[in-house]
């Protein structure tokens, strides 16, 4: 049986999205606790998705095979010099750099809505024989 859909970019445009999902989430979460003290923000690696979800898709594997440890790890480690600041109530919520973070993740979310539109646009035009 012809799987139709992995050979297309459908299965990187999904995980595309359930990864920009899970981050707006942890962005949002951030602007949420930006006033508890203590809180250290959470953030999801797009470097790191990317570069497995394109490995995953050079050695030929359904981009469903990239790992979610991989996937979903939440980056706690080393950040940018501009990211260390932390307030007087120890946090280090910064509202400009999570707002600027969710714009960027939106902005990651409509490309891949909009290529996964145009995708399943082609297969309807292959299964009804229309151009």
């Amino acid at each position: 049986m012809i799987n139709l859909f992995q050979s297309t970019t459908i299965p990187a445009l999904e995980h595309s999205l359930n990864f920009a999902q899970r981050r707006h989430e942890l962005l949002a979460g951030n602007l949420a606790n930006m006033d508890t003290p203590d809180y250290q923000s959470r953030d999801l690696s797009v470097d790191d998705f990317q570069e497995a979800l394109a490995d995953s898709i050079a050695a030929g594997a359904n981009p469903a095979s990239v790992s979610p440890t991989t996937r979903d790890q939440i980056a706690y480690g080393p950040r940018d010099a501009t990211e260390q600041v932390v307030f007087h109530d120890g946090s280090d919520v910064s509202m400009e750099h999570q707002v600027t973070e969710l714009s960027k993740n939106k902005h990651l979310h409509s490309l891949a809505i909009t290529t996964m539109r145009s995708q399943f646009a082609l297969l309807r035009a292959a299964i009804t024989e229309r151009a």
